[in-house]
């Protein structure tokens, strides 16, 4: 009978990164989790835990040993193992090494020849003895991209470790890691619990921890303890909590015993714009701000102190006393940057290095300006607001707030701009040059705005490409793929029908750096690359299996908006019945004009002998008619449900006619015929690749 006994592993450390510790949380549970698996250790639940301290994993009803099984070996050819009917040097040696007899060797018949096998029975292994280097190898694989050593030891681990907990039920398994030495005793908080908490089994963990240790072992359950506290305490203050899900995780992170905790600011620093208010609390401070009634900022903060402190008044005072420089310092900065406006600072952006050999920021803004004038005109928009938002779009890069708060950039560009007394579809422009940030991030909303976003990417990327840095493998350091999914999303999503061809052309001409003639070709393919996944991941609000992207994109199609439409009139031809023949003749056709290597030529009506390529000559002919003019305006989908009408005559002629005739006359004819057909397609997508024909 199998027997079972809960695991608990815990590793205790000096304080860990704090953004890191979700993810090393769930990579050290996965990992433990696969490798149980691979040592044929079955369990029940799996239970993690994080604390800026600890990291520790609990595995219920772990079997103790693993189970015993048959293992079948695979030896020598039989010809190798057997000699005259008697075994070799090399079957013995093969029986020796899988611990049978000789004569316990089986002989099996296979393609490749006959080969002996050996049957043993493999008596598993203790859980006792495989715990430690299934845990130390789950530790091995950690997502930390920098080890540390720490002492004269050579043990490498992203903190240093001070505990190792490891009990198979009220046991300790006995092993070393990282040098330290496995027991049953955990630690609590360092100023409020008891140093040293000995658990009896890994049932006692996390109950013990909270009760003797004052830590919440549990990240989940600690996250919302502290996103309760916070909200009853920004309730309490009048208000309600200004809610960041990634700063609740970062606090999360910091402290083992949360305790919420309401701070003051004086009011006159409302007067500053919000985001500098969130950004000196939020970012800075990693406390929450908290909402007035009327949705305003409140001169109020919540902070999550790691203590239940006797005197909650001095820690209070002591945030409010950290904070009030900061809020200072930032109320400086707004003060001295609207002394001058935005355009006296554009000499500054010529000492700026934007890339060695691109040149500074000025000259990538004076790039960006001509290419967004050409946008602009090509769009029938106010080139000179496009040209004036890119020329002022950097400025706020040497602002003495951005200098402070990075994070504000393009935000502090609009204030300064309204300040000035610019345009507002400017002013707005300086902050949407910097959408989308993010997959599923907004986009500009005003049509200056599009465009400059536009325009800087494509500079970028275009630079970059030039100088031979474009991304590699998991590398992007310039974000590439970021900006290239931003232009994706501003071009279909906000409808800007341009020839991206042209425009990456002028890009990489405007470049000061020589590139190769095919660079412009290159980047388009970055970009179709991208526009792949977009599609097939569904970023949009389009998803579409490989076979209509690539349909469409056997046509390059100049304007992605354009490619939009095709797309979109692919999958709903798909779904017609006659979709999967018709698909399946464009491939057969294509096919064998490839292999014909027809030119093109006119049909000649004299030629067209059989009725069922008189049937489809005439059709094609009527069509043709049709289904021009709307693909000329654009109306595929129309386009391809009239098409779709060609099912039956295009089965007909291909169930009843000859291709390749043995007269060359004919023959021609006929091919001239199905270039004729499939042209009606491909002048909206090949459709050949549709189906079967996308594996």
């Amino acid at each position: 009978m199998v027997e079972h006994a809960d695991f608990l592993v815990e590793l205790g450390t000096e304080e860990l990164p704090p953004k890191a510790l979700p993810a090393l949380e769930r990579a050290f549970r996965d990992g433990l989790v696969a490798r149980l698996a691979e040592a044929r250790l079955g369990h029940g639940e799996v239970e993690s835990f994080a604390t800026p301290r600890r990291l520790a994993v609990k595995v219920q009803r772990l079997e103790t040993r693993q189970a015993d099984q048959q293992v079948e070996l695979r030896g020598p050819p039989l010809r190798v193992a057997k000699s005259d009917g008697a075994w070799t040097k090399a079957a013995e040696k093969f029986a020796a090494g899988a611990g049978v007899p000789v004569d316990a060797l089986v002989e099996r018949e296979e393609e490749k020849g006959a080969y002996v096998y050996a049957h043993k029975l493999e008596v598993g292994a203790s859980a006792t003895a495989l715990l430690p280097q299934l845990v130390e190898g789950a530790l091995a694989a950690l997502p930390v991209p920098r080890r540390m050593r720490w002492g004269a030891a050579e043990a490498e681990f992203v903190r240093p470790v001070h505990w190792l907990v490891m009990l198979l039920g009220g046991e300790v398994v006995p092993c070393e890691m990282y040098g330290v030495t496995a027991g049953r005793e955990s630690r609590g908080h360092r100023f409020m619990g008891r140093e040293r908490v000995a658990l009896d089994a890994p049932a006692d963990y996390p109950r013990r921890l909270a009760e003797e240790g004052f830590v919440v072992a549990d990240f989940a359950a600690r996250r919302e303890r502290i996103r309760a506290e916070a909200e009853t305490a920004a309730g309490d203050a009048g208000g309600r909590l200004v809610l960041d899900p990634a700063l609740l995780d970062e606090v999360t992170a910091l402290v083992e015993w949360p305790v919420a905790v309401t701070g003051r600011f004086e009011e006159r620093f409302l007067e500053l714009p919000e985001e500098v208010l969130v950004a000196t609390l939020q970012d800075h401070q990693r406390y929450f701000p908290v909402r007035a009634r009327d949705g305003r900022l409140a001169a109020r903060f919540i902070t999550i102190s790691n203590l239940d402190s006797p005197d909650p008044g001095a820690v209070r005072a002591g945030n409010e006393r950290v904070v009030r420089p900061r809020l200072a310092d930032a109320a400086f900065f707004w003060e001295r940057d609207r002394r001058a406006p935005l355009a006296a600072r554009l000499a500054q952006l010529d000492d700026v290095v934007f890339q060695a050999k691109l040149g500074s920021i000025g000259a990538k803004s004076a790039r960006t300006a001509a290419l967004a004038g050409r946008i602009a005109g090509s769009l029938g928009a106010d080139a000179g607001l496009a040209e004036e938002a890119a020329r002022l779009a950097k400025c706020d890069l040497v602002t003495a707030m951005v200098g402070e708060f990075p994070e504000l950039q393009g935000v502090m560009g609009r204030y300064y701009a309204l300040a000035d007394g610019e345009p507002e579809e400017v002013a707005a422009a300086l902050e949407e040059q910097y959408l989308p940030r993010f997959a599923g991030d907004r986009l500009p909303a005003t049509s200056t705005g599009r465009i400059l976003a536009l325009a800087d990417k494509l500079d970028t990327i275009a630079g970059i490409f030039a100088i031979g840095q474009r991304p590699t493998g998991n590398r992007d350091p310039f974000g590439l793929r970021r900006a290239a999914l931003g232009v994706l999303r501003i071009c279909i999503e906000g409808g800007l029908d341009l020839d991206l061809a042209a425009l990456l052309r002028a890009a990489v001409a405007a470049q000061p750096v020589e590139a190769d003639a095919a660079l412009a070709g290159d980047i388009q393919d970055f970009l179709l690359e991208r526009l792949r996944g977009y599609y097939l991941e569904g970023g949009g609000s389009l998803v579409a299996p490989h076979d209509v992207f690539e349909a469409v994109l056997a046509r390059r199609p100049a304007s992605l908006v354009d490619f939009h439409q095709r797309m979109e009139a692919v999958l709903e031809f798909q779904r017609l019945e006659a979709a999967a023949a018709l698909a399946a003749a464009n491939k057969r056709s294509a096919n064998i004009l490839r292999q014909a290597a027809t030119t093109g030529q006119e049909v000649d009506e004299s030629l067209l002998v059989e009725p069922a390529e008189q049937a489809l000559h005439a059709r094609v002919r009527a069509l043709a008619g049709e289904v021009e003019p709307l693909v000329s305006a654009r109306r595929y989908t129309e386009a391809l449900v009239l098409l779709a009408g060609l099912r039956e005559v295009v089965d007909r002629f291909f169930d009843e006619v000859l291709v390749m005739d043995e007269d060359p006359a004919v023959r021609a004819n006929r091919l001239a015929l199905l270039g004729q057909l499939r042209a009606l397609f491909i002048a909206i997508a090949d459709v050949s690749k549709l189906g079967a024909a996308s594996a």
